[in-house]
């Protein structure tokens, strides 16, 4: 469930981007400002509104450590601000002084590149402030960028609606054309990093004008070529895409749009979640935080909403919404099934939606009349199936049992769920963290692993291409409702 935390409403015009820190919310908008919040309280702080730049901010992003923020604007400059005093730390006047429409910091904080509305790329060297290299695609405005994980290369996408990868020396890997029709609006990177054999892979999401959200593969391979793969083609949003960002575990999604709503995908299934109809004008930003369940939406009507992300165990002070579900496939459902972790905590109507989805829809009368829950549906046999539910069929009534033994080995029925135990450890986590393999720890002791391990990934031996640990949020919600459930 998604709940309404509060509603921002300071700007003075439109809102045009959003991002987070570990405690801090920042805004920009049309009317020249920045402003900051305390994500304890989303009161404004002491210093904000931060007031330098002569025209439109279009973006802005914290440093890893959240003590800068850089905001870029149409006067040309990419301003970078203290947020412990909120003073200009330094102005980067983009060359060409042409307006600048997009900002982004790397994972590590090291670069900075800033791109132009007259297709022209800047990459600083953020802890000197001083320009490195420059790069530029003609005939076009650059309108989204974003860094890959590892922070060795970045992806930028333009108003002709390309997608180009770059390296830091400003060398262009991969030139996608056409990605997306009438042109790109935003593109962000997946935070994990995918490691097999000879090739590494990324993933990337982008939307644009043609209504789409996509989802790609950027592939890595061990001769140094880099090639892209379309992934998957989301066309639930009725008008132009506008803005898109994973969750800091990479295992959701959100997207806004011209059509006014805010939509929330599970990553990994690609499925519809939540579907937020609160703005009265186009969405054009959200970010999610890193360090809780929220995410803040931005739009044209000036207001920043703020959103919870419920964990199903207990309730919060928020206001809650109706939310649009996603009608569920059957890998949907099975998602949705794992979110109550217990079988037996399956309603009747749960347990008609799994016998539906298992092609034996023919069963839902008899199971609704004689009021089979997930614990009945546990304790069923071959008896019970012939004599109180009057299955006459052999081979239907082995079906079903096959199918029941299956959602038992697949549930947390006996034990704890292997997914919530630290592959480390073998300990059920608490503080559960993403590497950069993928796969998820106990913080401490995956810490342990990289400082006597040489940088290896625990699970595949291969070598860690960045130690950056990312919280895994949503895994850790779901270990939360295991362990009430029990």
């Amino acid at each position: 469930m998604a709940s309404l935390v509060c509603t921002l409403q300071h700007h003075q015009d439109d809102v045009n981007w959003c991002a987070f820190s570990g405690q801090m919310l920042a805004t920009c908008s049309g009317d020249k400002t920045l402003r900051i919040y305390n994500t304890d309280d989303f009161s404004e702080l002491p210093f904000s509104p931060l007031s330098g730049h002569g025209y439109s901010v279009h973006c802005c992003c914290f440093s890893s450590c959240g003590q800068f923020l850089t905001s870029c604007s149409t006067d040309a400059t990419t301003v970078v601000w203290s947020m412990v005093t909120g003073e200009i730390e330094a102005v980067l006047e983009h060359p060409g002084r042409s307006p600048v429409r997009i900002c982004a910091l790397s994972p590590d904080s090291v670069h900075l590149v800033s791109g132009a509305s007259d297709g022209s790329l800047a990459l600083w060297d953020f802890p000197s402030k001083q320009l490195r290299r420059t790069g530029a695609v003609s005939d076009t405005t650059m309108v989204a960028c974003s860094f890959s994980p590892c922070s060795q290369v970045f992806v930028t996408g333009s108003t002709y609606g390309d997608l180009r990868l770059w390296d830091l020396n400003m060398n262009q890997l991969h030139a996608e054309k056409n990605a997306h029709d009438l042109g790109v609006s935003c593109c962000t990177f997946a935070p994990a990093i995918l490691s097999g054999g000879q090739v590494v892979q990324f993933n990337l999401a982008s939307c644009g004008q043609d209504s789409h959200l996509k989802i790609w593969a950027i592939n890595k391979f061990s001769s140094g070529a880099y090639r892209m793969q379309l992934l998957h083609t989301l066309s639930d949003h009725s008008a132009p895409v506008l803005s898109c960002a994973y969750s800091s575990d990479g295992q959701l999604l959100v997207s806004g749009s011209v059509d006014k709503t805010v939509i929330i995908y599970d990553a990994k299934n690609v499925l519809l979640l939540y579907t937020l109809s609160q703005h009265e004008r186009y969405v054009t930003t959200c970010s999610f935080s890193p360090t809780s369940p929220l995410i803040a939406t931005g739009s044209m009507d000036k207001t920043v909403n703020i959103w919870r992300l419920e964990d199903g165990c207990s309730g919060n002070g928020g206001k809650s919404l109706p939310v649009e579900s996603a009608q569920t496939s059957r890998e949907g459902r099975a998602s949705a099934g794992r979110l109550k972790l217990l079988v037996s905590d399956w309603s009747e109507d749960d347990v008609s939606e799994w016998l539906a989805e298992e092609g034996l829809g023919g069963l839902v009368g008899k199971f609704k009349a004689n009021n089979i829950d997930g614990t009945e549906l546990l304790g069923l046999t071959k008896e019970t199936l012939a004599s109180e539910l009057h299955i006459e069929s052999v081979g239907l009534r082995s079906k079903l049992l096959r199918k029941v033994e299956d959602i038992k080995n697949d549930s947390v029925c006996s034990g704890v769920p292997d997914e919530f135990l630290c592959p480390i450890t073998r300990e059920l986590m608490r503080e559960p963290v993403t590497a950069a393999d993928g796969y998820s720890y106990e913080r401490q002791a995956i810490e342990s692993w990289i400082n006597t391990k040489n940088r290896s990934s625990p699970m595949t031996n291969l070598p860690l291409l960045t130690t950056l640990l990312t919280p895994n949020h949503t895994l850790k919600m779901a270990i939360g409702r295991w362990k009430a459930s029990q």
